[in-house]
């Protein structure tokens, strides 16, 4: 519906482009006569999609050679087990970067496999990412695991790290495609497809070739990376539906201006947000220091002095009757939360802070 503005953290938005060629192709994909649901995924139809998408991301991301690009199910959180039992037994022990509520989960599964460190100071709220000279790094440590944008709380990374030497890792589950970034920094990233990506259903890691052959022997063969990139990602039966939109979005992002062009509406789109945010005199509350506010997912209150439950609860409710939807924050923090993805557009914004103003208007006192 064209009335309709979606800021889901996600599953979120698609673009309608997308929309259109999956009708096209739902019943009968790439002139087979049937729909990718009822393709064998071992059939050349199935084979070149993948190495298609494949491409792309490489593309994109300018991934080298010697970097595996794998496909998975289980989500982000299937990978915060994923990433342990493939590189925790090279020594045993993980550095973990603690920035938000994502990256508390994140540690907490990975102490099922191995001794998981905190890297940083404890904090009482999640609001900027500590400096790296705070940071405690085991030289030791299999790996140092980040959270390049914590979807919750609405801190995003303006550095990549120096671990000296130690693989880093990074769950890119809500930023990734929004950005250029250089890949080589990284021994591994991996991203859920609801977010900027696609829809529920796949998860993409993408990992240097020399961290692979190093899964522990209790790793389940659907999250071992090295069987996955063995088979091509095509172990079992793949969510070819959800890798196949996956594609269809990276080829969107790349006719629509590549990654640089999706950086700049992020940059645009946020800041119309914060700035009208910073100009309300305290009605309207981002609590993120600036310099780490997430270009993705905006979280603030609505009522001084830090957020009024119902006012916020009348935001929502009077922003539903006007099209704009799942502003509501995360159940952990409350609030409101206001996700601009890939696929939301800059009049989706405008929309959006509109109905800021007015609602500004009717209740600031």
């Amino acid at each position: 519906m064209s009335n309709i503005h979606n800021f889901g953290a996600g599953p979120a938005k698609l673009p309608s482009e997308v929309f259109d060629e999956l009708e096209e192709e739902l019943v009968n994909f790439n002139g087979t006569g049937i729909s990718l649901m009822e393709t064998s995924h071992r059939s050349a139809t199935y084979i070149k999609l993948n190495a298609e998408i494949q491409d792309v991301v490489r593309r994109l991301l300018n991934v080298p050679q010697n970097y595996k690009i794998l496909f998975l199910q289980g989500g982000g959180q299937g990978q915060f087990a994923g990433v342990p039992l493939n590189l925790m037994s090279r020594t045993g022990t993980a550095d973990y970067v603690i920035t938000g509520i994502w990256s508390v989960i994140a540690a907490r599964e990975a102490r099922k496999y191995g001794n998981v460190r905190f890297a940083t100071p404890q904090q009482d709220s999640y609001v900027n990412i500590p400096d790296l000279s705070t940071w405690d790094l085991d030289p030791n440590a299999s790996y140092v695991h980040i959270c390049d944008n914590e979807t919750i709380d609405g801190v995003e990374y303006d550095f990549i790290p120096n671990t000296n030497g130690v693989p880093l890792v990074a769950d890119m589950c809500s930023n990734i495609m929004s950005k250029k970034f250089d890949i080589t920094k990284f021994g591994a990233v991996y991203g859920c497809a609801q977010k900027n990506i696609g829809t529920a259903g796949v998860t993409m890691v993408i990992v240097r070739e020399d961290l692979l052959n190093q899964a522990m022997p209790a790793c389940p063969s659907v999250f071992d990376w090295t069987l996955t990139a063995k088979n091509n990602s095509i172990l079992n039966t793949p969510p070819m539906q959800a890798i196949e939109v996956m594609g269809r979005v990276l080829k969107w992002i790349e006719r629509n201006g590549k990654l640089e062009k999706m950086e700049e509406l992020a940059v645009k789109k946020s800041s119309m947000i914060y700035d009208y945010i910073d100009q309300s005199n305290g009605f309207y509350y981002a609590p993120v220091e600036k310099r780490f506010r997430s270009k993705m997912n905006i979280p603030f209150r609505v009522g001084p002095p830090k957020g009024d439950v119902d006012l916020e609860n009348q935001f929502i409710e009077d922003a539903e009757k006007q099209g704009l939807i799942q502003l509501r924050g995360h159940s952990l923090v409350g609030g409101i939360r206001v996700s601009v993805y890939n696929s939301v557009t800059v009049e989706d914004v405008e929309v959006l802070l509109r109905f800021m103003k007015e609602f500004f208007k009717q209740h600031a006192k």
